[in-house]
């Protein structure tokens, strides 16, 4: 199958990426940044800015299947990013008669996701971190989902929960809507992504990704994904 990976390098890209390509399909990794993705058999690299229509348009032809791993930083000024490249993407795909979606979205995005027995991360972590500081980052996922939902593609919006690396696939679940599990390993992701791209057990559904073999150190998680990345 022939890929177009949206958001390529970045961190759940670039498994996306290596793993497609390992299990034998043609990957076409989007990206703005061409220069960070070293050449290998069955990639090639388009340039683009996941919210020009145009652009998208030119980067997905004569592909399968589009995955969408784009993501973006927490700020206090709206964000579109997600929605704008969900109105580009799901624009360009019919043109093409690509009929296949899997969009990275967040457990966020499921208003009554509460992983249980995680008593801190309920009532500390998730309302100050995801419910407060990430609150323009979440309302744009959902405008995404929107954007998705209301076309006539074969999509699935995939959920994880805090994302962490780790760098082997493990053991993970998935489950409709949401999964009950605080975190999700991008390798996790990644895997759990191609494997509902081959088994379609998701379609036009929310699939939850939670990984259930390893946790991160929670103090470590927040230093790296929240404060070193400003």
């Amino acid at each position: 199958m022939r890929i177009a990976v949206f958001g390529a390098n970045g961190p759940t890209g670039r498994h996306l990426t290596d793993q497609a390509l390992a299990a034998g399909h043609e990957v076409v990794a989007v990206t703005r940044r061409p220069g960070s993705l070293p050449t290998r058999p069955g990639l090639a690299v388009a340039v683009a800015d996941a919210t020009d229509p145009a652009a998208v348009d030119a980067a997905i032809g004569g592909t399968d299947a589009v995955l969408s791993a784009l993501g973006a930083r927490f700020s206090k000024e709206t964000i579109t990013t997600y929605s704008a490249s969900a109105t580009a993407i799901t624009g360009a795909m019919p043109r093409h008669s690509i009929k296949r979606l899997l969009a990275v979205s967040s457990s966020i995005a499921d208003r009554n996701w509460r992983p249980t027995g995680a008593h801190f991360f309920n009532h500390v972590l998730d309302p100050l971190v995801n419910r407060r500081l990430g609150r323009t980052l979440h309302e744009d996922v959902r405008r995404m989902e929107a954007v998705i939902r209301q076309t006539d593609l074969d999509w699935t919006l995939v959920r994880p929960s805090g994302l962490f690396d780790h760098p082997v696939v493990t053991d993970y679940h998935t489950a409709e809507t949401s999964a009950d599990g605080v975190f999700t390993a991008r390798a996790d992701l990644a895997a759990s992504m191609l494997r509902e791209l081959e088994e379609r057990r998701y379609v036009r559904a929310a699939m939850g990704v939670i990984t259930t073999a390893v946790k991160p150190n929670i103090a470590k998680l927040i230093w790296k994904e929240g404060v070193k990345k400003k």
